[in-house]
């Protein structure tokens, strides 16, 4: 799946989250009352599927992207850009306290306010915290020109001039008169 050189492979503490997943239907079942007899169907079902679960789970940091493949029924493949990432946040919840486990997620730009659902949202990596510091040091080395792989042949060339350099600005200004010229023209 990467199109660009990895940096970084996420490795998951298989036998930690192996008993987190299971824990997770016991809890719901306790906490309904109603589901305490569905609960050896609930845990014969999660023993059965987390290891195939695991067997698809990867998290792969690239030069330029965050890279993602987990489910088994349903499989999501994300490929997240780093310039697009605004926030990777480390969590680590009561029971995943408890077993050792830490939880990785990467917010976007684009992403509506007060949204739960993260685009990527890992847990049991090792090493979370230095998983993390990798993406934000290569998010940050992307974002000042410190790109580590050479840019497409068919790409196009980029400006000489930065960004936020005056040709641009004026280029903005008078893209932005032209509009209201014909907008002006248009009411009269």
């Amino acid at each position: 799946m990467p199109d660009h050189p990895v940096l970084r492979t996420a490795e998951f503490n298989r036998a930690n989250l192996k008993k987190y997943w299971l824990w997770q239907p016991v809890l719901i079942c306790i906490c309904t009352v109603v589901l305490i007899p569905v609960l050896p169907f609930a845990l014969l079902i999660t023993w059965l599927l987390v290891d195939k679960y695991l067997d698809r789970l990867s998290c792969e940091l690239t030069t330029k992207t965050v890279e993602v493949r987990k489910g088994i029924l349903n499989r999501v493949e994300s490929t997240v850009p780093l310039e697009k990432i605004t926030d990777v946040q480390y969590y680590q919840g009561p029971i995943m306290r408890m077993l050792g486990l830490e939880g990785f997620r990467v917010e976007t730009a684009g992403q509506s306010a007060g949204a739960t659902g993260y685009l990527v949202n890992m847990i049991g990596i090792e090493d979370t915290r230095g998983f993390r510091q990798a993406v934000l040091a290569q998010r940050d080395a992307l974002a000042s020109g410190g790109a580590t792989t050479p840019a497409p042949a068919e790409a196009p060339a980029a400006s000489a001039q930065p960004a936020g350099s005056p040709g641009t600005l004026e280029e903005i200004r008078d893209i932005l008169a032209r509009m209201e010229r014909k907008l002006t023209d248009a009411e009269g």
